[in-house]
């Protein structure tokens, strides 16, 4: 089973409806998907925007893994608010936070930290925006912070430091040796980076992500296949490509 660990949707006209992400998961071979709200960011519309991805879950609950989208600059009190939303009304499997898109620091003591302490209270997985493209807000060694604050928190690394060039996958990579608690979502990161990951880290430590729809994801898909199919077992590719989100995420 291949589940994507990284796309998006939005009912807005700037980007796909999850009738459309269900199409390219049928061409792609992809059984199941990480959502979250898709970029460009409208503040305005953030509630609406997560409500979608909930009514989507809700209608392809096989197909569509919702997770919840967080902007602390909405308010903490507001966040909170919605964190419990997010965890008991829609039944997220997890919490973004995009330090790039909202502009903040991911550990930032007044923004951030307040609702990844309320988000550890749950058992939900929180995953953050780990990229090249806002380096000095979500650098690898600012997730490090988060880790080492919330050992028992399971940590989603989204890009692990790519989403720019150069990339920060070796600083990622550093960080994840040190902090177990921290899988690596490889979309939007070099082919060279994935495979430098998965040698130091194990396959059960990465897994695949397409970052649709700002990639191909049957592209994607099938740059993972080529890019395993000689150095790893079939057990250790089928790790990467599902069972380790899966088991991350506990679903059959």
């Amino acid at each position: 089973m291949i589940i994507d660990g990284d796309t998006h949707i939005t009912f807005t006209g700037e980007g796909i409806k999850v009738e459309e992400l269900l199409e390219m998961m049928d061409i792609a071979g992809v059984e199941k998907a990480i959502v979250w709200l898709q970029p460009p960011y409208f503040k305005e519309l953030t509630e609406e925007l997560n409500k979608y991805v909930y009514e989507s879950a809700k209608r392809y609950p096989d197909k569509i893994l919702g997770f919840g989208w967080l902007d602390p600059h909405l308010g903490i009190k507001r966040c909170k608010d919605l964190i419990k939303k997010f965890v008991y009304e829609y039944n997220f499997y997890g919490i973004k936070l995009n330090g790039a898109q909202n502009d903040f620091y991911i550990d930032d003591p007044n923004l951030s930290l307040p609702l990844i302490e309320e988000i550890a209270k749950t058992d939900k997985i929180i995953a953050f925006h780990i990229g090249a493209d806002a380096y000095e807000r979500t650098h690898p060694f600012r997730l490090r912070n988060v880790a080492k604050m919330f050992p028992e928190l399971k940590i989603l690394a989204v890009h692990m430091g790519g989403a720019g060039i150069p990339d920060l996958s070796n600083a990622m990579i550093e960080v994840s040796q040190e902090c177990s608690n921290i899988t690596l979502i490889g979309s939007a990161i070099s082919s060279k980076s994935i495979l430098k990951a998965i040698s130091v880290l194990g396959a059960n430590r990465v897994c695949f992500g397409s970052d649709t729809p700002f990639e191909l994801m049957y592209v994607e898909v099938a740059k993972y296949k080529a890019l395993l199919s000689n150095v790893l077992s079939e057990e250790e590719r089928s790790n990467i490509m599902g069972r380790n989100i899966a088991k991350l995420l506990n679903i059959s």
